[in-house]
C-alpha cells in the first residue's frame, strides 16, 4: 500500500471522529477571545469526543498558557488542538521492533473476544514480513475452535507456518512447541494468540502465568512483548480493559483496531494519556494492509480536523 493510499484510509478512518469533534466545536469561535468561558467550551468539545477528561484538561491548561486572551479563529484553534494531541501521542507512538536476541523474539497478543486479535496477528505478521522477518504464528486460543481455524486459514493465506494443538489443550504446552519449533527453524518472530475470556480473570491470569513460566525455560527474557489488542468502537470501555489486562497480563504495548467508520478514534487520545502505553499501530479497514505503525501527528491533524 502506498504511503497516499495510507493517509488516504487513517482520514476515512477518522472521519466519524473528526465530524463528533467538529460538531462539538463548532460555533465555540468565529474570531473571538481566548477566554475562560471558550476554554469550557473546547474542553466539552473534547471529552465529548472520547478524549477523556484528563488528557481534555491538559490541552485546556496548555491552551490557556499560549494563547489565553488572544483572538483566535476557528482554524487557529483546531491547528492548536492538533499540536497539543500530537504532544500527548508523540511519546507512545512505537513501532514493535524485532530486537530480540536469541530469536525468536516472542510477541504475545491479548485482547477480548471481538476485539480483533486474531485478524490482527495476521496483520502484524504481515508487518514483520515486510521487514524481511521470518514469521510463526501459534494457536494459544484453545478455548474456542474458531479462533484457531481462522488463525489457520490466515496462517496459510500470508504463507507463515502455525503450531497449533487440539481445542482445549493446553496453551502453555502449544508455545513451548511453537518457540522449539521457532529456535530449529531461525524464525526472528513468533507471534501467540491467547484466550480473550475475561469472565474468569483468575483463570485467564494463571493460563499466562504457567505460559510465563514455560517460556522460561527456553528462553528467560521471553515474552519479549504482552501486545493488547483494543476495538476503538468501544470508547472508553476500552480503557477499562487496558487497566485490567494491565494487572493480570503485563500488557507492555497496545494496538487499536476497527478505527475505520467509529466516531470513538478519540479514546486513542485518552488511553496515552492515562497509562502512556506504546501504541505499536492502528487499523483502520479489513484487508492483510490495513494494519500500520502508529503515526502521531496525522492522528492528531485528523482528529482536529486541519489535515
Amino acid at each position: 500500500m502506498s504511503e497516499t493510499s495510507w493517509t488516504e484510509k487513517v482520514f476515512g478512518g477518522f472521519r466519524k471522529t473528526s465530524e463528533r469533534l467538529s460538531s462539538n466545536l463548532t460555533g465555540v469561535v468565529g474570531t473571538a477571545k481566548l477566554d475562560d468561558s471558550t476554554l469550557d467550551d473546547v474542553e466539552d468539545a473534547l471529552i465529548m469526543s472520547d478524549l477523556g477528561p484528563s488528557a481534555a484538561a491538559r490541552i485546556r491548561a496548555k491552551l490557556a498558557e499560549k494563547r489565553f486572551g488572544l483572538n483566535i479563529s476557528e482554524t487557529e484553534l483546531r491547528e492548536a488542538v492538533a499540536e497539543e494531541i500530537a504532544e500527548i501521542l508523540r511519546p507512545v507512538a512505537k513501532p514493535l521492533e524485532v530486537v530480540a536476541f536469541p530469536r525468536p523474539q516472542v510477541v504475545l497478543v491479548i485482547g477480548v473476544n471481538g476485539s480483533g486479535k486474531t485478524t490482527t496477528i495476521a496483520k502484524l505478521a504481515h508487518l514483520f514480513q515486510e521487514d524481511d522477518y521470518g514469521v510463526m504464528l501459534a494457536a494459544g486460543d484453545t478455548f474456542r475452535a474458531a479462533a484457531i481455524g481462522q488463525l489457520a486459514t490466515w496462517a496459510e493465506r500470508i504463507d507463515v507456518p502455525l503450531i497449533r494443538g487440539p481445542e482445549g489443550g493446553d496453551p502453555a504446552s502449544i508455545v513451548f512447541d511453537a518457540v522449539k519449533a521457532a529456535t530449529d527453524q531461525g524464525i526472528d518472530a513468533l507471534v501467540v494468540d491467547t484466550a480473550g475470556r475475561l469472565q474468569n480473570k483468575r483463570e485467564l491470569m494463571e493460563e499466562l502465568e504457567k505460559i510465563r513460566r514455560v517460556l522460561g525455560r527456553l528462553n528467560p527474557e521471553a515474552p519479549h512483548d504482552v501486545v493488547l489488542v483494543l476495538d476503538a468502537t468501544n470508547g472508553q470501555n476500552a480503557l477499562a480493559q487496558i487497566e485490567t489486562f494491565k494487572e493480570v497480563a503485563g500488557v507492555t504495548g497496545l494496538i487499536m483496531t476497527k478505527l475505520d467508520g467509529t466516531a470513538r478514534g478519540g479514546v486513542l487520545v485518552a488511553a496515552a494519556e492515562q497509562f502512556g502505553l506504546p501504541i505499536h499501530a492502528i487499523g483502520v479497514g479489513e484487508t492483510i494492509e490495513d494494519l500500520r505503525p502508529f503515526d502521531p501527528d496525522l492522528v492528531a491533524k485528523v482528529i482536529a480536523g486541519v489535515a
